[in-house]
């Protein structure tokens, strides 16, 4: 069989471990799309994302332009002849120029069990839900959000205390076995793309900063979830003294009789925080330009215990 000819699109660590394994599996794109260089960092430097990083190691081909819609980019992509564009988290969106190039058309490697979860955060989402299960489909790309037929899915468990840096970590590993399982199938036609269900359809937007901040009027069971699901990006936290801590683990415990905010302790077991219903035990924490600390150590350094958050 021919090594079928492939554009890879992709930008984070997820859609990396996807072309490492397009890779390693004998797959060298022709191409790889990423996004420019973004500011990042305390000095705001230009940083190549991921993806750009290993392409250059391997000496792939790389375009990062800011649009697609472009005649120029669309003559670029048509003239490489590609049987296939592979998208995993890309970040922009592909007109229906870009879409008609492939011969075998365009894929994307997406972290949920769709149609459940469209859109940029759907492993966050999942969590924020309370979700059991999630998963990763091989969808065909049709114009629209992520509302394309899909070719293959695998669910995963959702690990009780699971973050979503380390269901992100799981998931991008599944994706990347799942397109080299099937990519060849794909391409030749022998598996059969099914339409989503519209009916159940749910969305996943764009993280926004204070998205993660913590209301303690919302119950706790919530609030745990609210932490796992922003760990790491972008940090759930909450204001002490105008400044924003971080809170990086934490766990749903029993209610007391105290208003929504108050720390009813502060010990080496955990920051007790009462919520609109029940209490959230937080046990490591952040200040800002600092390390993340235990419960313990954090209490050390401020008076917390009756304190209104």
């Amino acid at each position: 069989m021919a090594i079928p000819r492939v554009i890879f699109a992709g930008t984070p660590e997820f859609a990396l471990v996807s072309l490492r394994a397009l890779v390693e599996s004998g797959i060298t794109p022709v191409a790889v799309l990423t996004q420019p260089d973004r500011p990042a960092g305390r000095g705001r430097k230009p940083t190549k994302s991921p993806v750009k990083v290993y392409a250059q190691e391997r000496r792939i081909a790389i375009k990062q332009p800011a649009t697609l819609k472009a005649d120029k980019i669309v003559a670029e992509l048509a003239a490489l002849e590609p049987d296939i564009l592979i998208v995993a988290a890309y970040g922009l969106i592909l007109p229906q120029s870009v879409l008609d190039i492939p011969v075998a058309g365009c894929l994307n490697v997406h972290a949920s069990l769709l149609p459940r979860w469209r859109g940029a955060a759907p492993i966050q989402a999942a969590i924020l839900a309370g979700d059991d299960e999630t998963g990763v489909c091989l969808m065909a790309i049709e114009a629209g959000l992520d509302c394309g037929p899909v070719f293959v899915s695998e669910s995963v468990v959702i690990g009780e205390h699971e973050t979503a840096g380390e269901l992100h970590e799981r998931l991008a590993e599944l994706g990347g076995e799942l397109l080299i399982r099937h990519i060849n199938d794909i391409i030749d036609g022998k598996i059969t793309a099914i339409a989503q269900d519209e009916s159940l359809a749910t969305y996943a937007p764009k993280i926004k900063t204070e998205d993660a901040e913590i209301d303690w009027r919302l119950p706790a069971h919530e609030l745990e979830r609210l932490v796992r699901a922003y760990n790491p990006q972008p940090g759930a936290y909450f204001l002490l003294d105008d400044a924003r801590i971080k809170c990086w683990r934490a766990e749903y415990a029993a209610g007391v009789d105290a208003s929504a905010g108050t720390v009813i302790a502060a010990d080496r077991d955990g920051i007790i925080v009462a919520c609109g219903d029940g209490t959230l035990r937080i046990t490591s924490l952040q200040r800002p330009g600092k390390r993340p600390v235990t419960a313990g150590e954090f209490a050390r350094q401020f008076e917390l215990l009756g304190r209104q958050l």
